[in-house]
């Protein structure tokens, strides 16, 4: 399971994220207010969102509406020391699927992640992408222009994807990293770089080499 946690307590952050890691063995990637969270939600997919009620950059609440109105359909927990009917129905009624009251054990946390993971909140992906001219094919890895393709390798085609859901913003290449190799990965980020050159390489052969644009000392961003 892939979830995002937003906390701002760095001492009870470190604790909820240790604990997922080792009793769910889940992947967790960790935020401290609520604009990283509004940005890391809509920029990658997680199985679930844990939302702290009191954050800086906005509320737990406040993040969850705005994501709402976005359109975001995953599962959202929100956690609060807020225990009166009428703040759960505000944290309801914003849109979260589930409520947990601090302190709380973490068995239940777990048991309630295990609950939202079993109903399918993810979007299905559609198979074949178009941007103008440019055809991705998700389950081939092929991207086409005409009667010209190129053929990418698994990881190759997950960046290139990912750059492309995102078209037109700038991902560092921290928050690539995270995504595509994971939070724990030992990978250089200078392996970012190698595959980005790779990617270009194959998109020469059909003449779209500039699609990946290098943001110098912060990352790349698709642009067609």
């Amino acid at each position: 399971m892939n979830i995002l946690l937003a906390e701002d307590d760095s001492q009870l952050g470190e604790l909820i994220v240790y604990m997922l890691k080792k009793k769910g063995d889940y992947k967790v990637e960790w935020v401290m207010d609520g604009d990283d969270a509004s940005y890391y939600a809509t920029s990658s997919h997680y199985d679930v969102l844990i939302l702290d009620w009191m954050m800086p950059g906005g509320t737990g609440v406040e993040v969850c509406r705005r994501l709402r109105k976005q359109g975001y359909s995953g599962a959202i927990l929100m956690l609060t020391a807020k225990d009166t009917v009428e703040d759960r129905i505000e944290g309801l009624d914003a849109g979260a699927d589930d409520y947990l009251v601090k302190p709380f054990e973490i068995g239940e946390l777990l048991a309630r992640l295990r609950a939202l993971s079993r109903r399918n909140y993810a979007p299905i992906l559609e198979e074949e992408i178009e941007i103008n001219d440019l055809v991705l094919n998700r389950m081939s890895h092929v991207v086409r222009l005409g009667s010209d393709e190129i053929q990418l390798s698994p990881r190759e085609f997950q960046l290139f994807d990912l750059l492309v859901q995102n078209k037109g913003q700038v991902l560092p290449r921290e928050v690539i990293l995270e995504r595509i190799w994971g939070f724990d990965s030992e990978v250089a980020l200078k392996t970012i770089d190698a595959t980005v050159k790779l990617i270009r390489k194959k998109l020469l052969s059909i003449g779209k080499q500039d699609l990946l644009q290098s943001i110098r000392g912060v990352g790349y961003k698709f642009e067609h």
